[in-house]
């Protein structure tokens, strides 16, 4: 595997996934706050967003918006772990299901763009996010994690309650 590349479903080879650096960190944030609370109110997406921001502040995670949202383990594709003599940079890999940080990049589901104006609105919630000009006050207090209400995963007894905003529990994840 080549150190430090970041695999996106659905694109088939290392090959192709390199383009895929050259995301920025912008189109990143958009797919995730889409992907994530397409069906949320502006505060709810731009909580999304700063959930990652302060991933990204934070030491325990990447340190960029890619890298943090990209983040999880992956595993080689059986068509390529076979054959042995294969370059890396041939080999094929692909998030392992339900173990990423969010959960809508490793799914099992088709990562795409359905409703173009609602994503227009989200890479306008992004841009405010991540523009340097703009101060954006962190409204989920640090928040480093969030989950919707009807799930309980078993990292939430480990972190603190800040808030709920539509159907998302926020949390802060003290350091120890």
């Amino acid at each position: 595997m080549i150190k430090g590349l970041r695999f996106i479903p659905l694109l088939f080879s290392a090959v192709i996934s390199t383009n895929a650096l050259a995301e920025t960190d912008l189109e990143c944030m958009a797919k995730n706050i889409y992907f994530e609370g397409q069906n949320q109110s502006f505060a709810g997406q731009l909580s999304i967003g700063l959930v990652v921001l302060n991933r990204v502040k934070d030491t325990r995670f990447p340190n960029t918006v890619c890298d943090v949202i990209y983040e999880g383990p992956i595993k080689e594709s059986w068509k390529t772990k076979v054959n042995l003599s294969l370059p890396d940079v041939r080999r094929i890999y692909y998030p392992i299901r339900h173990r990423c940080q969010f959960s809508w990049y490793c799914d099992g589901k088709p990562d795409e763009i359905k409703d173009s104006n609602t994503y227009a609105k989200i890479e306008y919630v992004a841009s405010l996010l991540l523009d340097e000009d703009i101060s954006v006050k962190d409204i989920t207090e640090g928040a480093t994690h969030y989950h919707a209400y009807y799930v309980a995963p078993d990292w939430g007894k480990d972190h603190v309650k800040i808030l709920q905003i539509d159907d998302h529990i926020f949390y802060r994840w003290e350091k120890k």
